[in-house]
């Protein structure tokens, strides 16, 4: 049996699921867009997620914008991509302007400093939580772990330039999605088949 086919938000919904992505995320929108997206509204399937983030990092800009941009083309055309890039950097762009004016005044004492350097903690925290979320839920294989390990080694660790990184390494993600698929079809065919 089928599951029935995802909600398609309103262009309303959309901008206020955006607007509050983009106000929640601080540090980390893909977290708060992967859960609010895949698991409150269930606009997305973990996989389309995965996809469409993985999609927005390998284009130019911010991924999370690229997301964005792709998410509202999916259910409004350009006027999708407007709406949700907008709510998403709209909210945040104000508080960032009010901000960054407190920092200008304050930014000196010793407590901002903590401050800040605990902010950047928990969002390396987030961005590792999200991660560990979407592989757990998306059962990656053997050589997709590969891959990801090679590429968080090339980058993480010996700070190569995440183009080269992605010459390098997209092709063997590619390959081994390809041989994943391929191995799945084989084994749903094997179910198929009517004993003799």
């Amino acid at each position: 049996m089928e599951s029935p086919p995802p909600p398609r938000p309103s262009k309303a919904a959309l901008f206020l699921t955006y607007g509050k992505i983009g106000l929640v995320g601080f540090g980390g929108i893909n977290a708060w867009a992967r859960r609010t997206l895949v698991e409150e509204r269930r606009w997305l399937t973990e996989q389309e997620y995965a996809e469409t983030l993985g999609l927005g990092q390998v284009l130019p800009g911010p991924n999370a914008l690229n997301a964005a941009i792709m998410v509202g083309e999916r259910f409004h055309g350009a006027a999708g991509s407007l709406i949700a890039a907008g709510a998403m950097f709209g909210g945040p762009l104000v508080v960032l302007a009010g901000l960054a004016t407190l920092y200008d005044h304050y930014g000196s004492l010793p407590a901002v400093d903590s401050l800040l350097g605990g902010t950047a903690a928990a969002a390396a925290g987030m961005v590792v939580g999200t991660a560990a979320k979407m592989a757990q839920r998306l059962k990656p294989t053997l050589g997709l772990w590969a891959v990801g390990l090679a590429s968080l080694t090339l980058s993480g660790f010996f700070r190569v330039p995440l183009p080269l990184v992605l010459l390098l390494l997209g092709p063997l993600g590619i390959l081994a999605a390809w041989w994943a698929g391929r191995a799945r079809e084989q084994i749903a065919a094997g179910r198929e088949r009517p004993e003799a």
